[in-house]
């Protein structure tokens, strides 16, 4: 059925039709209107779930952790400084390879104070071991929930998923959602949780114990292990919920106009929609340009990203978070990739945007085009910074 909804609305009902019986979390902007939804939805019996309501981020990742370490389906919520706190818990979560979905409306760190959209709260947390998947639309975000718990409770995978919406562009955002009525149908596609290893009295074990050296560095190896084996999983998971329920967003990555493109734009989240209305104007006049959006950065799709891109010439690399001493961290990504494939005849470069919720125009997208195709990049540059600035 498609309605009209708030994108926190939409995440909700998502989270409602994959059924978890422990919701925990704590009000951040612009997180808050998932979980007030959701506790709505709990007193209204729409969902039977136990909705913990506690005094921190840290404390709403831990009941999760302790709910799933019981062998029962968990979500959280949170943002920006929510998000760091609870970035100790998240560490153990995957460590102790617990299936805990947790989505991230993705907000700018402090200071200065910022409730407006970037994606470095992301980036903070992208060596814990969860999966991280990112949203270009609300759409999206409603079906990669519910992909999001069969991801996480796969067998082989056993971790946390993040699911990244851009905050306020698209938690605050109404649009029309095509929404699952039929509950059965998802319990087929999501069946209960089956954890072979939770706590129970009858069956005594024990987790997040001490790993001395002679088992840690297995342990971390067996969670790398499940994330690389995670990148099937995602693409299985894709493929059935396209099968069941007749939409496909992409798996790790998604294409738009790339068959014979030369310049291509890489980007995560709601700046994608921008960008693809800049490349059809550009089509229009005969400029081969493309877009390449990255689903999963976490596993991170390098043999994906190799087969469509190596025919090009030019990579336009859309940062939205920097690593201070660095710079772009996608841009870091992608070099990365192609120079371990031996792919070197590419130009990348990487141009920070839309820090702490700036405008990213069309024109910005259009100028850097342009600038590529007379090869006038300058790689790390920061792009819409006013005239005065205080230094």
């Amino acid at each position: 059925m498609k309605k009209v909804l708030e994108g926190s609305m939409a995440i909700a009902d998502g989270v409602r039709m994959a059924a978890p019986h422990v919701i925990s979390a704590y009000p951040i902007t612009p997180q808050t209107h998932i979980v007030e939804h959701l506790s709505q939805m709990v007193a209204d019996g729409d969902l039977e779930a136990e909705f913990i309501m506690v005094e921190s981020e840290h404390t709403a990742a831990s009941v999760v952790l302790g709910a799933s370490a019981c062998g029962v389906r968990t979500y959280t919520a949170t943002a920006s400084q929510g998000l760091l706190y609870m970035e100790e818990v998240i560490y153990n979560i995957a460590g102790m390879r617990f299936p805990v979905v947790l989505t991230v409306a993705n907000r700018a760190i402090s200071a200065p104070i910022n409730i407006w959209n970037d994606m470095q709260d992301a980036m903070a947390i992208r060596d814990t071991g969860a999966i991280m998947l990112v949203a270009e639309n609300n759409q999206e975000a409603y079906d990669m929930h519910i992909q999001a718990f069969k991801i996480a409770e796969n067998p082989d995978v056993m971790l946390p998923v993040v699911v990244n919406v851009d905050g306020f562009v698209l938690t605050h955002t109404f649009e029309v959602v095509e929404t699952i009525d039929d509950i059965k149908k998802v319990k087929d596609y999501l069946p209960p949780l089956n954890m072979k290893y939770k706590l129970d009295v009858n069956n005594p074990y024990s987790f997040g114990t001490v790993g001395e050296p002679s088992v840690y560095m297995e342990s971390r190896f067996n969670l790398f292990n499940a994330m690389n084996l995670s990148k099937k999983v995602i693409v299985e998971s894709a493929q059935e919920y396209e099968e069941m329920f007749g939409k496909f967003h992409g798996a790790l990555i998604d294409t738009y106009k790339m068959d014979d493109a030369k310049t291509v734009i890489v980007a995560m989240g709601s700046v994608l929609g921008t960008i693809k209305d800049v490349v059809d104007e550009l089509r229009e006049s005969g400029k081969k340009v493309g877009v390449l959006k990255i689903r999963s950065f976490r596993p991170f799709p390098e043999d994906e990203i190799v087969a469509v891109v190596q025919n090009t010439q030019n990579l336009i690399v859309i940062e939205k978070a920097i690593s201070p001493g660095k710079g772009g961290i996608l841009s870091m990504e992608i070099r990365d990739v192609l120079y371990k494939h031996k792919v070197t005849s590419i130009n990348v470069n990487g141009y920070t945007l839309g820090l702490g919720g700036r405008d990213i125009t069309p024109k910005n997208i259009y100028d850097l085009i342009l600038r590529a195709e007379k090869e006038e990049n300058v790689d790390g540059e920061f792009i819409g910074l006013m005239q005065q600035q205080y230094l």
